[in-house]
């Protein structure tokens, strides 16, 4: 007689009582090894953690690249009323070309990075993390951005930083990531201009290595403009050109920049995106909006400018119709809990509108802005979301399809991340309820964020 066999079915409270249980450390263990869908809100040079970034930085060397970073400020200069907030800032990275270019007195306020002391190296590193209980968003709109300066600048330094990144999504069971990086500014060591192609080339040969590809990570860009500028429309051309003539790379136009500016407004950029639409298809828009603390219409005017992605969308909770539009709708809201509490747009997570979009049927996922400078990972907004909001099991698989359903990928490739993903959660499912969170991995080392917040050191 033949045997049936019955469609495996998870017990709906399994991942409850790990949930609600005391032991925080079997939790995290359980967010860390399931897997992922992707990380839709993703600014490159925030992902990297300050030791990626001094590591790799010092590895450029073989390449001709050289770097110092200012180390005390001796006054070489006279402003006046005119200072320059950079020269001010410690810890800024300047090229050798940038540093023979300076008079001895302000060459003596440098130091080659390869030849920092402990004190100094450390307080590098903290220069770039949001770390301090009196740090936000001043500091880190302010300061982070302007200190990385150089390293920014150097294109084989982004490729690295992104296999980094990479390897690090790989261990915590992430598919798919979409990196947000700038449309130019790059130089080889002798400052000569690199332009846009060539830097995505380079970006193009390290996801070709093999060792990169077996990963199991995929990789797309947006391109990103600083909203506010004078030139902003300028630089929302050439960088719409570029994802139009790179499909197999980049995916999407992004503008990031405070959106407290009012100069960046939504609505300012609807005449130049219904120019470019008239010329190029297939540029997709993921636009930061609603990242902000007054109630405002920039959600509902991001929409009109032809987005199907909102960032942060923190006070869309203060516009009621375009809450209605968004319910059981085409758009998603990239949520980032932790970059939303450290830049201080909610005081606590009871502030926070994300459980009302989840649980009304508005379409959301978790990201994570700039992990490196928070010191914090996916799997770190997983437990905050678990934790804060009692998520269930149901929701947690609910945001991680969300992730690769709106994902700026060809149909084929999301048809395929999001197969592999239900096929993956379906053996996790099976793995927990047949051998049990015993059977897991080691906890995994936990960094900054929920360290300092939860205790939760490892």
């Amino acid at each position: 007689m033949a045997l049936l066999l019955l469609p495996f079915v998870a017990d709906a409270d399994w991942f409850d009582k790990i949930r609600d249980g005391d032991d925080e450390e079997a939790l995290y263990r359980t967010l860390y090894y399931m897997p992922k869908g992707g990380d839709l809100h993703n600014h490159l040079s925030g992902a990297v953690f300050a030791e990626w970034w001094y590591e790799l930085a010092l590895a450029q060397q073989e390449r001709g690249y050289e770097y110092y970073t200012k180390v005390r400020i001796s006054n070489c200069r006279d402003f006046g009323a005119n200072a320059a907030a950079n020269y001010f800032l410690l810890f800024r990275n300047i090229s050798a070309l940038e540093y023979a270019s300076l008079d001895e007195c302000e060459k003596g306020e440098y130091k080659r990075l390869a030849d920092l002391d402990d004190r100094e190296k450390s307080a590098w590193m903290n220069s770039i993390r949001l770390d301090k209980p009196y740090e936000g968003r001043g500091e880190f709109f302010e300061t982070h951005w302007q200190r990385l300066n150089a390293l920014t600048r150097n294109p084989w330094l982004q490729a690295e930083t992104m296999v980094k990144n990479m390897q690090a999504y790989a261990e915590e069971g992430m598919a798919y990531v979409e990196y947000q990086i700038g449309g130019g500014s790059y130089e080889d060591p002798d400052g000569a201009s690199i332009d846009a192609p060539e830097a995505f080339d380079i970006l193009r040969e390290a996801l070709a290595r093999k060792d990169v590809r077996d990963l199991g990570v995929t990789v797309r860009f947006q391109l990103v403009i600083l909203r506010f500028l004078p030139n902003a429309e300028d630089q929302l051309r050439h960088v719409y050109k570029l994802v139009h003539e790179n499909p197999d790379l980049l995916v999407g136009v992004n503008m990031v920049g405070r959106e407290d500016n009012d100069k960046g407004y939504p609505a300012r950029f609807l005449p130049t995106l219904r120019e470019l639409r008239r010329e190029y298809s297939g540029v997709r828009l993921s636009i930061h909006a609603g990242e902000v603390d007054e109630p405002n219409a920039h959600v509902r005017d991001t929409l009109l400018l032809g987005a199907d992605r909102i960032g942060h969308g923190l006070n869309l909770i203060s516009d009621d119709d375009t809450m209605l539009l968004l319910r059981h709708g085409p758009y998603l809201v990239e949520i980032n809990l932790i970059s939303n509490l450290l830049l201080e747009y909610v005081n606590d997570y009871s502030e926070h509108p994300f459980p009302e979009y989840l649980r009304t049927g508005i379409p959301v996922a978790l990201s994570s802005d700039d992990r490196g400078m928070w010191e914090s990972t996916m799997t770190d907004e997983f437990y905050v979301a678990a934790t804060e909001f009692s998520l269930s099991w149901e929701e947690i698989k609910t945001l991680g399809r969300n992730s690769l359903k709106h994902a700026f990928v060809s149909k084929e490739s999301k048809e395929r991340l999001l197969r592999e993903y239900n096929e993956r959660i379906h053996r996790f499912e099976r793995q927990m309820q047949s051998r049990g969170i015993e059977k897991l991995g080691p906890t995994p080392k936990t960094r900054g964020f929920v360290c300092d917040r939860y205790e939760l050191c490892k």
